[in-house]
C-alpha cells in the first residue's frame, strides 16, 4: 500500500480530516436489474481498482446482501455502508443508509411489511439472489423488488430519520423514478439530508434548471449495475474517520 492510500484509509485522519472518495449507490445481484456479477466479492474488488475510499450497497427495497459486502469491506480496508434503494408509492426512488446491521434488520422488516406480495419473474425483470463472500448462493427472493412500496414518501422519509438513518432522494435529474418526474416538484414538509444526482449532469446545471435548489446538499453517485459502473462517478466527503458518525458529519458539511 502506498504512502496516500494508506492515510486515507487509517481509522484516525488527524485535525481537519481527509477527503475520501465516496460512490454512494451500488446495486448488488440482488437487485433484479443488477448484474450477476455484481456479487460483494468482485464490487469490493472494483472498488478497491477504482481508487474508492468509501462505498454504499442500496439494493432495490432490500437489504439482504449487505452483510457480506461490509464484512468482505472490512477484510479489504474499505468502509462499506449499509443502505437501501427504496422505491415508494408514488415510484420515487430513494435512498436510505444506516449506522449498523441492527438499523438495517429493523429497516428490512418495514420494507417486508410494505412490499406488494407480487412474485418476481426471473426472465422479465431478472433474478435476486444474496450470495456469500465466495459467491455461493444464500438467498433467493421471491418478491418483486422492483415494485413500488405501498407507503408514500412522506412516510418513508419519516422512517428512516426516526431510525437514525440518512434519507436523500435518488438521481433527482432523471426522467424516470425521480422527485421531479414523479411529483414535479419536492413538498415542502419532506424532511431529506441531501440530494442525488447521476453521471448525467452537474450540480450547476442542475440548479440552473431549478434555481430554488441553490444552497442544497449534493451527492454524486454511479447507480452501478454493473461492475465496470462502480466510480464512474463519485462524490468526496471529508472525514476524520472511516465511521458512521463522521460519515453524517461529512454529508452534512457539503
Amino acid at each position: 500500500m502506498d504512502s496516500e492510500s494508506f492515510i486515507r484509509n487509517s481509522s484516525f485522519r488527524g485535525r481537519g480530516g481527509c477527503t475520501f472518495k465516496a460512490d454512494l449507490h451500488i446495486h448488488t445481484c440482488l437487485s433484479p436489474c443488477g448484474d450477476l456479477e455484481m456479487s460483494p466479492q468482485n464490487i469490493i474488488r472494483t472498488a478497491k481498482e477504482k481508487g474508492l475510499d468509501i462505498i454504499a450497497i442500496t439494493d432495490h427495497n432490500s437489504t439482504r446482501n449487505v452483510r457480506t459486502c461490509m464484512e468482505l469491506g472490512k477484510k479489504n480496508n474499505l468502509f462499506v455502508i449499509g443502505g437501501c434503494e427504496i422505491n415508494t408509492q408514488e415510484e420515487v426512488h430513494c435512498l436510505a443508509y444506516f449506522p449498523d446491521l441492527e438499523k438495517l434488520d429493523e429497516f428490512q422488516n418495514f420494507l417486508d411489511e410494505h412490499l406488494p406480495d407480487i412474485k418476481n419473474n426471473p426472465d422479465i425483470f431478472g433474478h435476486q439472489v444474496a450470495v456469500d463472500e465466495d459467491d455461493n448462493i444464500i438467498y433467493k427472493e421471491e418478491k418483486a423488488l422492483i415494485m413500488a412500496l405501498d407507503i408514500d414518501i412522506e412516510s418513508v422519509s419519516e422512517k428512516v430519520l426516526s431510525m437514525s438513518g440518512i434519507f436523500i432522494p435518488a438521481h433527482i435529474d432523471r426522467s424516470k423514478n425521480s422527485i421531479f418526474s414523479q411529483l414535479g416538484f419536492i413538498p415542502f414538509d419532506l424532511k431529506y439530508n441531501a440530494l442525488e444526482i447521476s453521471w448525467r449532469t452537474t450540480v450547476e446545471k442542475l440548479t440552473e434548471k431549478y434555481p430554488k435548489l441553490t444552497g442544497k446538499r449534493f451527492i454524486l453517485s454511479s447507480d452501478a449495475h454493473y461492475p465496470e459502473d462502480i466510480g464512474r462517478v463519485h462524490t468526496k466527503l471529508k472525514m476524520e474517520k472511516t465511521d458512521w458518525e463522521s460519515f453524517v458529519k461529512a454529508i452534512h458539511r457539503l
